[in-house]
C-alpha cells in the first residue's frame, strides 16, 4: 500500500492509494458450480464511498462501485458517492465535492475510532469501513450485510412539483431514536480533470450524491423536500433514503428511480 503524502486540514488527512484491481464479477462470484440466483434475504448494504476528482488514488474505487453498480440487479444495495472537499486545494476542484460530505466523512472517523480521514475510504451500513478499492474487503462487508436482517422497515413516495422533490416516509419496527437521510443521487458523469493528480484524464463517476438532507425521524411518518440542481432534467437521478441511527449504524434503506430515469 502506498501513502502518497500527509498535509493536516483541520486535523489529520491520510490519503491512501489503492491498487488497480480486477473488477469483472466481483459479487458473489465463488467459482464454477457456485449458484448466481437471486436470494431472498432480508439483509441490505448501504455502500458509502469518500471520493474525489482530486486524488489519484480514487479511480480504482469509483470504477469498482461502477462495476457493482452493474451487476447488482434487485439485490438490496444501494450505493452512494460522496465528493469529498479537503481536495479541492491541491490542483483541481471537483465540481461535486461539498463540505458536508467532508463533515460527515469525520463523523465516521470519530464513530469509528479513526485517527484522520482518508480517499478513497468505503462504510458500509455505518459500521464497516475499509480502502474503497478493496474489492474483497468490499465483497465480503456486501455479502456479510445482505445476510444480516433488520426488523426495521422503510418505505418512501416521492413526487416533484416547484423544482423540489417531496418525499415521504413511513417506518416500522423497532428503531427507537433515528435520523432519516435523503440523498438525490446523479446516476453517472464524466469530468475531464484539467489539473492536480488525475490531470489529462477523463475521469467516470456512478451515484453521486448531488443533495442530502437529514432530520430527526421522531415519528413512525414524516416528510421532507429537496430542493433540484439547476441541470437535475440533463441527467439519470435517483432517491436512496435510509434511517441510521446516532452510533452510526444503518438500519433500513429504501431507493426509488425519478422521472425520466430506468436502471
Amino acid at each position: 500500500m502506498k501513502l502518497p503524502f500527509l498535509f493536516v486540514i483541520g486535523g489529520c488527512f491520510i490519503l491512501i492509494g489503492g491498487l488497480s484491481l480486477g473488477y469483472r464479477n466481483i459479487l458473489f462470484d465463488k467459482g464454477p458450480g457456485h449458484d448466481h440466483s437471486d436470494r431472498n434475504d432480508k439483509g441490505f448494504a448501504v455502500v458509502e464511498l469518500f471520493t474525489s476528482e482530486g486524488c489519484s488514488s480514487c479511480p480504482p474505487a469509483d470504477n469498482l462501485m461502477a462495476s457493482i453498480e452493474n451487476e447488482i440487479g434487485k439485490k438490496a444495495i444501494y450505493i452512494l458517492a460522496y465528493h469529498v472537499d479537503y481536495w479541492d486545494r491541491l490542483g483541481w476542484r471537483d465540481n461535486f465535492s461539498q463540505a458536508a460530505f467532508t463533515k460527515r466523512q469525520k463523523v465516521y472517523a470519530e464513530l469509528l475510532h479513526l485517527n484522520s480521514v482518508y480517499t478513497p475510504q468505503v462504510v458500509v451500513n455505518g459500521r464497516k469501513e475499509f480502502i474503497g478499492s478493496s474489492k474483497k474487503a468490499l465483497q465480503d462487508a456486501i455479502e456479510s450485510s445482505l445476510l444480516d436482517s433488520s426488523a426495521v422497515t422503510l418505505d418512501v413516495k416521492s413526487t416533484i412539483s416547484n423544482d423540489k422533490l417531496n418525499i415521504e416516509y413511513e417506518t416500522n419496527g423497532s428503531a427507537g431514536k433515528v435520523n432519516f437521510v435523503g440523498n438525490l443521487i446523479q446516476k453517472s458523469a464524466q469530468t475531464e480533470v484539467k489539473s492536480g493528480e488525475n490531470g489529462g484524464r477523463k475521469l467516470t463517476h456512478v451515484q453521486i450524491v448531488r443533495k442530502q438532507v437529514i432530520e430527526s425521524a421522531r415519528s413512525n411518518k414524516g416528510e421532507i423536500s429537496i430542493a433540484l440542481p439547476p441541470d437535475y432534467h440533463d441527467h439519470q437521478w435517483e432517491l436512496i433514503c435510509f434511517l441510521q441511527s446516532g452510533d452510526g449504524t444503518i438500519l433500513s434503506a429504501s431507493r426509488s428511480l425519478l422521472p425520466n430515469t430506468e436502471r
